[in-house]
């Protein structure tokens, strides 16, 4: 599906927030907290237990209703974030201070805040305007809350993380665009 034809999708066919999803308070100003399952992280008290030096980007290879991969707690995965396509609505599903398991790399997870974008790889239409500027937003906020470049040094993809077996977020993520509107934000 191309971006212009996934913004014309009813948001009445995409998955809502539940009605337990406001919690005390949510790290990102335009999230909206839909909870992962404790058993999918580890709570911790970052960045005073372990530093924050990255942003991992991730696609979901699926659709928003990763969110429920996140909530069974089978599944033990976790992000602290997803980004709608349609219109970059964003999720919270871990707390900042707690550790997402995204990676695949306990380091890495320790040490970043993991955002997975709605969407597949090959698939490129998924990456519209609005995935890319709210993400962006998202990102440019992570980053400056705890002193992480805004550069591709420090926001990296899942492909980048030693020791994955991941490609995302895949040969048609625009990284000049991408960085630049973290720079922007």
């Amino acid at each position: 599906m191309k971006g212009a034809a996934l913004a014309a999708v009813p948001y009445a066919l995409l998955p809502s927030a539940p009605a337990d999803a406001r919690p005390r308070t949510v790290d990102h100003p335009f999230a909206a907290w839909l909870s992962a399952d404790p058993a999918n992280y580890t709570p911790a008290e970052r960045p005073g237990s372990q530093p924050l030096d990255f942003v991992v980007i991730h696609v979901t290879q699926a659709s928003y209703t990763t969110l429920n991969i996140f909530r069974n707690p089978q599944k033990r995965v976790s992000a602290h974030y997803v980004v709608r396509s349609a219109d970059g609505y964003v999720a919270q599903c871990v707390r900042e201070r707690d550790i997402a398991w995204h990676a695949g790399n306990w380091d890495y997870n320790t040490r970043s805040i993991g955002i997975e974008h709605e969407g597949w790889v090959e698939r490129p239409g998924y990456f519209t305007d609005a995935l890319y500027q709210a993400s962006a937003r998202l990102t440019a906020a992570v980053c400056t809350r705890y002193g992480i470049p805004k550069d591709r040094d420090h926001i990296i993809g899942h492909y980048e993380v030693p020791g994955t077996d991941h490609t995302d977020p895949g040969p048609d993520w625009d990284w000049t665009r991408y960085i630049g509107l973290v720079n922007l934000a």
